[in-house]
């Protein structure tokens, strides 16, 4: 006990107590904001491998960036990183960021279907697909149930049978070979189920979304109920979404 005590006293608390104002890091990379400074945009639309940065008007789509930060760096007059980590949102047109739009990203109500709240508000079980993905997203997924941010406390859980779970939660660009595995997985879930996308890889394919090996049919036929933007994701928000999607704020 005496031990226990002595590693309090030096190292204090290591969880969030509140998970929704805790600040981040300088380095973090958040929610970006564009100005009205005028710079050649198509010098600035070249720097993105993905295409998220279009022209005329300038605007930055998250659901494609990988926050390399590549755009912020070559021109800090117009484009800048935020320390903003609430980025998700149920609604893909919101994923998109404007010129001078510098408000939060939030989740549409009208999206939100009834029964997530009434079934899911006080518990809920999920079974993460990596299809495809390259771990990153994942590990910080297994990140936001240790000690620091512990999703575990608000009632939200993974899973490792999708009978057991209510809802998925999808990792990578979703590649051929992984498309019927992941109906599979899905089709296994009982209804209602919720359908979360978590990363840039899982939203539009990232840097891998013009290749043939890809198979993305799955998100066609399905409702998305939430989009969780990073590369990769940040803890904080995903279980920020997650959250909101609950209504547990």
């Amino acid at each position: 006990m005496f031990d226990n005590l002595r590693i309090l006293w030096h190292q204090g608390k290591q969880y969030i107590p509140n998970v929704t104002t805790v600040k981040v890091p300088g380095i973090f990379r958040g929610r970006p904001v564009i100005s009205k400074a005028s710079v050649d945009e198509s010098l600035l639309a070249d720097l993105c491998p993905t295409k998220a940065i279009t022209v005329n008007p300038v605007s930055l789509d998250l659901g494609k960036c990988t926050f390399c930060g590549e755009c912020s760096i070559q021109f800090p007059d117009k484009i800048s990183f935020t320390m903003e980590y609430k980025l998700s949102t149920n609604d893909r047109a919101r994923l998109i960021i404007n010129e001078e739009d510098d408000s939060p990203i939030v989740l549409n109500p009208m999206l939100v279907r009834a029964e997530i709240h009434r079934l899911f508000g006080r518990s809920l079980k999920l079974r993460q697909v990596s299809a495809g993905g390259d771990n990153s997203c994942e590990w910080e997924l297994n990140a936001s149930n240790n000690v620091q941010f512990d999703i575990s406390r608000f009632g939200i859980d993974f899973v490792a049978s999708p009978r057991h779970a209510d809802g998925i939660i999808i990792t990578g660009p979703i590649t051929a070979n992984m498309a019927e595995p992941l109906e599979r997985c899905y089709n296994a879930v009982p209804d209602p189920k919720i359908i979360i996308l978590a990363g840039t890889d899982a939203i539009s394919g990232g840097i891998f979304a013009d290749s043939p090996a890809l198979n993305r049919e799955f998100l066609s036929k399905h409702t998305i109920d939430l989009y969780v933007p990073g590369n990769p994701i940040h803890p904080l928000t995903f279980i920020n979404g997650v959250l909101e999607l609950l209504k547990k704020r």
